[in-house]
Order: structure tokens, then sequence, then C-alpha cells
């Protein structure tokens, strides 16, 4: 069956308005599951206090909803976009505007469930504070909402900018790229900083009086958490706005692929690993408001290595991007590179989330053993030295795919 551009255009967005909304209804619905789960168990140990916990409850659950409510938004807009010049270029934006929305809300759903349910829990154990959990809530909830934001960008502009007019070449691969990049890249940082959004609920309730240095924590934390999302966002826009010129189309659109899933996957692990020690940071604080110092050092130390594989992630996809490859029409050309950006990609989740266990552990349990922070810093970092070997391996190979194979 043969299909003009209009109706390719008309796929395309249908499509991606499907992804879009498909996919962005998965972490809204979990992020607000867990915050009614624990109100539930909130409830148990303080029915007197329903009243302001239910009310928590649901206004944590609308913030969760913002996620889904962004891709709503983007689906509603690819369903009915009017495209005064249809082309194939334009058919492509689309489709990665979708994946862009689509999959950069699962992570913000999720994570701003996290506070939203702990508040819960703070309002149950000190009542009398339910307007500093609520606040607290909303601040967290809302930083967890800013990966879902970026995608929300990228997914406008790739739909409404004047890609149209531009040539098809290799523009379309970029564009498909940027939307796997900034869609797959918001995952982790949304997750991760909902983490350190919890527990500040939960070590206010603990100590009331440490509420101001657990807010600092909370901030400082989530912020280093959008780090890999950023990285994203930075790639996706490099693939959207920049000039191909001459450069080959076989095997250049694999490597474009492969630079914004290099990105993308690998920077899932870095955001959630990083969240898992800034989270462990307001544990701390809580429990010994004293060690505020030593913990927000080796939190940030922790958070740092975390964010290696996303790193290399971000290297591999400026090579695969930036480098110009011979013109080839061979299959196992093409692959090489798109195998390159795969490997970096998933090669980077597990040491992001392996790095952040081991930094979350420490971050614990300095708050308790101060007088031993030197040893469990050193015993942190050689772990997660370890634990780095396997996004060392991955990027070895992409390098060798690259520039070797």
């Amino acid at each position: 069956m043969d299909f003009d551009v209009e109706t390719w255009v008309k796929l395309a967005a249908y499509t991606g308005g499907g992804i879009a909304m498909g996919f962005g209804a998965i972490g809204a619905a979990i992020g607000e599951g867990y915050t009614a789960a624990q109100a539930n168990l909130a409830l148990s140990t303080n029915v007197k206090n329903s009243g302001s916990i239910v009310k928590n409850m649901l206004v944590g659950q609308a913030v969760a909803e913002s996620a889904s409510i962004f891709a709503l938004v983007v689906a509603i807009l690819l369903l009915f976009i009017d495209v005064p010049v249809p082309s194939l270029l334009k058919a492509a934006s689309l489709l990665a505007a979708g994946i862009s929305m689509g999959f950069g809300a699962i992570g913000a759903g999720i994570g701003s469930g996290i506070p939203g349910g702990d508040a819960c829990l703070g309002i149950a154990r000190k009542p009398e504070m339910a307007g500093r959990f609520t606040t607290t809530m909303l601040i967290g909830s809302a930083v967890c909402q800013t990966p879902a934001i970026f995608a929300m960008v990228v997914a406008l502009i790739l739909m409404f900018m004047n890609f149209g007019q531009g040539s098809l070449h290799l523009n379309w691969a970029a564009h498909l790229g940027a939307g796997i990049c900034m869609g797959f890249g918001a995952i982790g940082s949304g997750i991760g900083s909902g983490f350190p959004g919890g527990k500040a609920c939960l070590g206010m309730a603990e100590q009331p009086e440490a509420s101001p240095r657990l807010m600092t924590t909370m901030l400082i934390g989530s912020a280093v958490c959008q780090t890999p999302a950023i990285f994203a966002m930075v790639v996706a826009l490099i693939l959207m706005f920049m000039k191909f010129g001459n450069a080959p189309l076989h095997p250049t659109w694999a490597a474009l692929f492969g630079a914004g899933i290099s990105t993308g996957l690998a920077a899932i692990g870095s955001g959630v690993g990083g969240g898992m020690a800034a989270g462990a940071s307001c544990e701390g604080i809580a429990r010994n408001p004293e060690t505020v110092g030593k913990v927000t050092t080796i939190m940030l130390v922790g958070q740092a290595v975390s964010q290696t594989p996303a790193i290399f992630g971000l290297l591999v996809s400026f090579i695969l991007i930036f480098k110009t490859f011979p013109e080839s029409y061979t299959l196992s050309a093409a692959m090489a590179l798109l195998g390159a950006g795969i490997c970096m990609g998933f090669g980077g989740i597990g040491p992001g989330i392996g790095t952040g266990m081991t930094a979350e552990s420490a971050v614990r349990w300095v708050a308790r053993n101060v007088e031993h922070a030197g040893d469990l810093m050193r015993t942190m970092l050689v772990g997660q030295a370890v634990s780095q070997s396997t996004a060392i391996y991955a990027m070895v190979i992409s390098l060798v795919l690259i520039f070797v194979v």
C-alpha cells in the first residue's frame, strides 16, 4: 500500500500521540498509588487526623498527576496538529515528540508520589506540623516534575519548529534520536528526585528542629539528581539544531540514533543512584542533625561518582554526533555505531544504581558513626570504583565499535 506524505505525517502524529499518553500514564498512576498506600498506613496509626492526611494525599496525588497532564496535552496537540507543509521530516519530528513526552513523564510521576506518601506518614506522627509537611512535599514533588518539563519542551520544539522545510537527509534520524534521548533521560532523574523529598518529610517528623537543614539538603540533593536529565536535554538540543551538512547518510543515521540511546539510557541509573544518596542524607541528618556537614559532603561525593555512567554516555554521544564517518552502505558499519550507543546506554544503568546504593549506605551510617567518617568515605569510594568497572567495560566496547570495527 502506497502512502502519500500527508498520510505519513498523520500516521506519525497519531502514533506519537498514543505513545505520549500511553506511556505518560504509567508513572503518575504508580506515584498516586504510592501516595494513597502511605496515606492508608498513616490512617492506621492516627485515624484522628484523617482529614489532614486525606487532604495531603489528594494534594500529593494532584502534583503527581501533573506529568500525565503534560502527556495529555502533548497527545491532544499531536492528534489535532495542523501541518501546513507536510513532509517526511515533520513525520519523524512528530513521532519523536510523542516518544520524548511519553517516556519523559514516567519518572516524574513516580518520583512525585514519594514525597506525597511520606508526607502523609509525617502528618500521622506530628499532626501539628501538617502545614510544614505539605509545603515540603510540594517543593519536593515540584522538583520531580523538572525532567518531565524538559521532555515537554523538547516535544513542543519538535512539534512546532519549522523543521518541515529542512532537508530530510540526516535530520529524521537526529530528531528521533533527540526524542529517545530526552524521553529515557528523564526517567532516572524524576524517580531519584523523589527520594530526598520523601526522606525530608519523614526526617522532619523525627527531628522538627532540623527542618531547615533537611530542606536545604533535600534541595541540594534533588538538584544534583537533575544532572543526567540535563545531559539528555543537551544532547537532544544538539541533535535537533545541528547542521549535518554533507555527512553521508550511511552510516551516520545509525550514529545519531546511537547518540540518543547512549545518553538517554545511561542517564537512568545515574538519576536513580544520585537520588538514593540524597535520600539517605536526609535520613542521616534527621537521626543526628549535628553531622550535617559530614553527611552532606559524603552525599555530594557519592552523588558525583554516581553521575559517572551518565558522563560516559554523554561522551559516547558526543563522539557519535561530531565524528565524521566515511560513507559505507554495509549494514555492519551502521550496526557497529548503533551498537555502540546501545552498549553504553544499557551498560550505564546498573553502575549508576550500584554506586548509588554504595553511597546511600555510607551516607546513612556516617550519621550514626561520625567518628568513622573517613573510613566510610574510603570504603564508599573503593566500592563505587569497583561498581563503575562495568560501565568502563561498556565504554571500552563502545569505543572499539566506533573506532576499530
